[in-house]
């Protein structure tokens, strides 16, 4: 199964951490969207998009990467992100534009991220040291289970 994993990560390289954990265990190549392949994809069979949440989605570079890309019919991807609320409801934007493009989502997962965006950086943020070796376990067995749903569909 060849996986890429492509992700935007800014303040303080939470996405990242979660990402690189995701990317052990999936065997994926992980590249920062920014420097992520001009599509066509069609070479990963599985692809991973994520990023922190800002104001209620994905980062907008990644928002825009995406929604430059090529349809496809049935290709398999996952989402994920960190935010100070952890949450996948924030993925709505993100998913739409995929499953416009033809993209079938597999899962997504979330978690908390130290977030000192704005008006949280007068307090020193919120929810520092996250993601901590829980949140990057979950997304270890997170990305087993990915694997574990790829390998029975091929």
């Amino acid at each position: 199964m060849r996986t890429l994993i492509i992700y935007m990560s800014v303040h303080h390289q939470n996405t990242l951490r979660v990402a690189t954990v995701m990317a052990e265990e999936l065997a994926a190549e992980l590249v920062a969207v920014d420097q992520a392949p001009s599509p066509p994809l069609a070479d990963y069979d599985l692809i991973g998009f994520g990023s922190g949440i800002f104001f209620g989605n994905h980062h907008k570079t990644l928002l825009a990467f995406v929604e430059a890309l090529p349809a496809v019919t049935g290709k398999q991807a996952f989402i994920f992100s960190t935010s100070g609320v952890g949450r996948t409801r924030d993925h709505a934007l993100l998913r739409n534009v995929l499953v416009e493009r033809g993209y079938s989502i597999l899962d997504e997962f979330s978690c908390k991220g130290w977030d000192s965006w704005g008006p949280l950086k007068l307090v020193g943020g919120i929810n520092r040291g996250r993601p901590d070796a829980e949140d990057l376990e979950a997304a270890r067995v997170f990305a087993r289970g990915l694997k574990a749903r790829i390998q029975g569909t091929t």
